[in-house]
């Protein structure tokens, strides 16, 4: 369920971040979600856009490719739907050669998608392919062939946290798949067979095929039970290579190496597709002996992973409130990764490991942090220059520090933002991030809430309690058949440490998060009065009932250890239904109507036990959203009442 300062430490398990000049009022902050860089290194494409007004995703997007040597020199990409919302273009990549860029394009208002291609220099706009379904995640073959994930006749977005389908019909009948697929003579050609839900491939040199996660039936639901496939390249014989070896090991990332001998992967325990952490494993591809993780015991998570042009492997990891890229050498046995890098930084594009160039080992990517607005950077390792400057002058108006303390026999990390003018004691929202295996790391926030409340001279507390990345698997699975109580002590003991860290006022404490971190808003008000005023977003009332309701079940087995039907009890004892007698903060709690992940009647039910105790809540079901709103005029709605609630009790 989800969502560079240099750092000076002040004292024991606090640091205290350089100040931020004030960012240009009512400025937009340019986004960058893809970043590949041309083989030969001289060209770096990128789909980008301005976020809206209220935070959210670019609503318009455009294709730019850039000159390396020159980052001013740049070719946006004409769309043929013109610059519309969900005119989208996706997955950029390049063509062996580098001579052409190929691209997925959304259709406005559907899920159709249409394959293009465009010359180096953006000229020469070619449609490949019409589809009547999904696309993502294009990639060119050795030989030059495209191949890519697709879903014919697709009756969604691509994933649980965009807004379901229309709950209708005959509900046993066989879900549309995303099989992998190769255009050839201007149609696709499956290779994947159409009982498995691809989520993530690879292809294997030499024609050997591909290797990918998959799992029959629901896409959306059955991500926790993928296990790692061999898919021979002529759509037969697809056989399983790898299976988790527990049901806390959920898998992401397959990457094969140059050679073609071994695949890695990233296993551990994750609550969503997509947010990626856990040890790195390899295994051979002849078939010859098991996985072998490389990363037993790290103290860290690894959230990406990608194959050097000097064979070795190379890994992306969270370690505390570090970035870090480490080297973990040619895949074949464990040892200590050494660290190429290490700051207080974010970077943008994960799906397919940081983008590189070989032989030449130059990389592109986006990078951010709290205080520094996003732009694309090149260079090797370590040695990145901006090649962009769309959001210079750009900043967030807060000292940042890094928080340390300890609970329960664990050291934990947040982040604490402080507005730069504030005088005497401040008022602090606590913002409990999703997952709940995720963790908050160094982003730009720009317009949306959090900028907001730090406006309006709030504190902002963003804790990475127990079942958050970044401390290794023992962490991150320190909250199994735990949810709320140890996890919960943590975050009570972080708001110790900052006002112990900073002037916060105590007594004017608020609390807020969206999906986990919805839940443990709506938990925290039944086993605490410590807060005066929370702001709930998709969260999660009952477990009992949201097991039967939620559209991605799968996900809690890891999780409770059992079904809510086999084990009602430890379901039960983490329900906020159940303790809402002691409830007396004011909450108001907002959804989307369309959310699979955390259903409306979670929010519509503690709502309406709020209510039932005579306890001050609101509650808004946004029309056709899923998990987490995109409308920019619902974010913007969500903000203003979110802010009014908290200004309302805690002013």
């Amino acid at each position: 369920m989800r969502l560079v300062v240099a750092i000076a430490m002040l004292g024991i398990g606090v640091g205290q971040a350089c100040m931020a000049a004030d960012a240009a009022p009512g400025r937009l902050v340019h986004r960058y979600l893809a970043v590949e860089i041309s083989p030969d290194g001289e060209l770096v494409a990128s789909v980008e856009g301005d976020s809206s007004k209220s935070g959210g995703a670019p609503t318009v997007r455009d294709l730019v490719i850039r000159q390396v040597r020159s980052g001013s020199n740049s070719t946006g990409v004409p769309m043929p739907c013109g610059r519309v919302p969900q005119c989208w273009p996706d997955s950029p990549t390049w063509s062996p050669d580098g001579k052409q860029l190929s691209f997925a394009l959304r259709s406005p208002g559907s899920h159709a998608r249409a394959v293009y291609s465009v010359k180096a220099d953006g000229s020469g706009l070619t449609k490949l392919l019409d589809f009547s379904g999904t696309i993502v995640h294009l990639r060119y073959l050795a030989d030059g062939r495209l191949a890519m994930l697709a879903i014919q006749n697709a009756v969604k977005e691509v994933g649980a946290t965009q807004a379901g389908a229309a709950i209708a019909g005959d509900l046993d009948a066989p879900p549309p798949e995303q099989r992998i697929a190769i255009l050839e003579n201007g149609a696709l050609r499956f290779v994947s067979p159409p009982d498995l839900f691809v989520y993530e491939y690879d292809w294997r040199a030499g024609g050997k095929g591909f290797v990918g996660t998959a799992a029959p039936g629901d896409g959306d639901n059955n991500w926790w039970t993928a296990k790692l496939y061999a898919f021979p390249e002529n759509g037969s014989g697809a056989r399983v290579i790898y299976t988790p070896a527990s049901v806390q090991q959920q898998l992401a990332m397959p990457k094969v190496s140059r050679d073609g001998s071994r695949v890695a992967f990233i296993a551990g325990i994750m609550s969503d597709f997509g947010s990626t952490g856990g040890d790195v494993y390899t295994l051979a591809l002849d078939g010859a002996g098991g996985a072998t993780n490389l990363t037993p015991d790290m103290h860290a998570s690894a959230t990406a992973i990608a194959w050097q042009c000097d064979g070795h492997l190379q890994a992306e990891l969270l370690a505390g409130d570090k970035t870090q890229f480490a080297d973990l050498g040619t895949g074949l046995k464990a040892a200590p990764p050494r660290i190429l890098w290490s700051g207080e930084e974010s970077f943008g594009d994960r799906a397919g490991g940081i983008s590189t160039a070989c032989p030449s080992g130059i990389t592109a990517d986006a990078h951010e942090s709290f205080t520094l607005a996003p732009e694309i950077e090149i260079g090797k390792i370590g040695h990145w220059r901006n090649l962009t400057a769309s959001n210079a002058g750009l900043s967030l108006a807060a000292r940042v520090q890094s928080v340390w303390w300890k609970n329960d026999g664990f050291d934990i990390q947040g982040w604490l933002l402080l507005p730069l003018h504030a005088d005497g004691k401040i008022p602090m929202i606590t913002s409990v991030h999703g997952g709940p295996a995720a963790a908050v790391t160094p982003g730009f926030a720009g317009p949306g809430t959090t900028t907001a409340l730090l406006e309006h001279g709030y504190a902002v507390f963003r804790p990475n309690p127990r079942g958050s990345y970044g401390q290794g698997e023992r962490f991150t699975q320190a909250n199994v058949r735990d949810f709320g109580h140890g996890d919960l002590r943590d975050i009570l003991a972080g708001i110790d440490a900052a006002a112990k860290a900073a002037p916060i006022d105590t007594s004017r404490l608020g609390l807020t998060g969206g999906s986990y971190g919805g839940f443990m808003s709506m938990w925290a008000v039944t086993q605490t009065d410590r807060f005066k005023a929370v702001v709930a977003a998709a969260g999660i009332s009952d477990w009992l009932s949201y097991y039967g309701e939620n559209g991605i079940d799968a996900w809690m087995i890891p999780y409770f250890g059992k079904s809510a039907y086999d084990d009602p009890a430890v379901y039960a004892a983490s329900s906020a239904i159940n303790y809402i007698h002691n409830v007396k903060t004011p909450t108001f709690a907002y959804v989307g109507e369309h959310d699979i992940e955390c259903p409306a009647p979670q929010t519509q039910e503690f709502w309406h036990a709020m209510k039932a105790m005579n306890v001050p809540t609101s509650i808004m079901i946004y029309p056709g959203e899923g998990h987490g709103l995109r409308d920019p005029e619902h974010l913007a709605d969500a903000q203003q009442r979110t802010l009014d609630w908290f200004d309302k009790y805690l002013r």
